[in-house]
């Protein structure tokens, strides 16, 4: 193992699959099983199983927890219903990101925070700062393992394991207490793929006895273990932000094109509001869009991007689209040019390479 790398409760499971570990932000996790693109065609078609137990939960409680949140997130709160999640951004005083994230109202002054694994700490540094005295912030991340089942046939598998119907959890809806093979877990669909599929958050001892469970009720549906490359492959085709590429302390929310989370018209005066509203009113100075290579070559995250000579930004994530077969990638260059059909070009080992902006996302169920 890596010096100081931190392991799911899962790793021991990972090489009896054929699993491959990389460093992922400080944990050891798979990058792939059987292979990116055989997982991400999985994933596509059938379904595959992913270990996301390295996400961070945190549970923020107490009579102020709604107006709590409301002050340190962007999207409006108090519009969930017990049993809603919502996707939403953290953000500094200048509108740069902290992290995006998803919150879970569990009941009246309960919710259920989920975090990028890499930003816990910094996450939940930010959120005690803050806390007012009605609040309690509870870092829960130890006690929970997380598996992400997606993919078309998702339903189907998962139902074997369940007598929960659930064709009735609707997107961005979740069921806590639900008997899954045996072991009480939380339920939620999501998804962060493209596709349709559950999140199963539970103690680490159940999501490794469901592990192998999920598996197994999949094989006549074609279900494979699924690693963090074609995590990465699905969620970029599907047009989703990856914190530390398309988000960022120096990338705010709205130049990354994430405006419907920002609610800048509700009444708390949310942290980053003031330095949002004048990027709302003003216009962002830059834009992330979906280019597409039109020479041959793979736009990769931090390469240049040029129009004539003028650099105009870079690539924060590119890669060989595996669904589409062609060279993609985000990049966030100034606005003035950014319209749809504009060619540019990609520096790839000093060679200046043309490419097309396009429209995102990339790929649609």
């Amino acid at each position: 193992m890596a010096e100081g790398l931190k392991r799911t409760a899962l790793f021991d499971s990972y090489a009896e699959y054929g699993g491959k570990t990389i460093d992922f932000g400080g944990w050891e996790l798979p990058v792939q099983f059987s292979g990116i693109k055989a997982e991400h065609e999985a994933v596509r078609t059938k379904a595959g199983l992913f270990d996301v137990s390295h996400m961070g939960e945190v549970i923020v409680s107490g009579d102020g927890a709604l107006s709590y949140l409301q002050k340190l997130v962007t999207n409006d709160v108090s519009k969930l219903k017990t049993g809603q999640a919502q996707y939403t951004m953290m953000c500094y005083d200048d509108g740069g990101t902290i992290d995006d994230l998803l919150i879970y109202k569990r009941g009246e002054n309960d919710y259920f925070l989920v975090v990028n694994a890499s930003n816990i700490e910094k996450d939940v540094d930010w959120l005690k700062q803050h806390a007012t005295d009605d609040v309690t912030v509870d870092d829960q991340s130890a006690s929970f393992a997380l598996l992400a089942l997606q993919g078309p046939a998702a339903q189907t598998v998962l139902q074997k394991l369940t007598d929960e119907p659930l064709e009735e959890i609707k997107f961005f809806r979740f069921k806590d207490n639900v008997d899954v093979g045996g072991h009480s877990v939380m339920i939620s669909r999501t998804g962060y793929t493209g596709e349709d599929g559950f999140e199963i958050y539970g103690s680490p001892d159940a999501i490794v006895a469901l592990w192998p469970a999920i598996l197994e009720a999949g094989a006549n549906e074609g279900i494979v273990p699924a690693g963090l490359g074609a995590r990465d492959t699905l969620r970029f085709e599907a047009g989703l932000p990856l914190y530390g590429q398309e988000l960022s302390k120096d990338i705010s929310p709205l130049e990354a094109g994430l405006g419907f989370v920002v609610k800048t018209n509700k009444e708390a005066d949310f942290i980053g509001k003031s330095a949002l509203v004048q990027q709302k009113e003003h216009g962002v100075s830059r834009k992330l869009v979906g280019i597409e290579m039109i020479d041959k070559g793979i736009p990769r995250t931090g390469y240049k991007v040029f129009l004539d000579d003028e650099e105009i930004g870079e690539v924060t994530t590119g890669t060989q689209s595996p669904t589409l077969k062609k060279n993609i990638g985000f990049a966030l260059l100034k606005s003035e040019h950014t319209a749809e059909g504009t060619e540019v070009f990609v520096e790839i080992r000093n060679k200046r390479l043309r490419a097309v902006i396009i429209a995102t996302p990339f790929y649609k169920r």
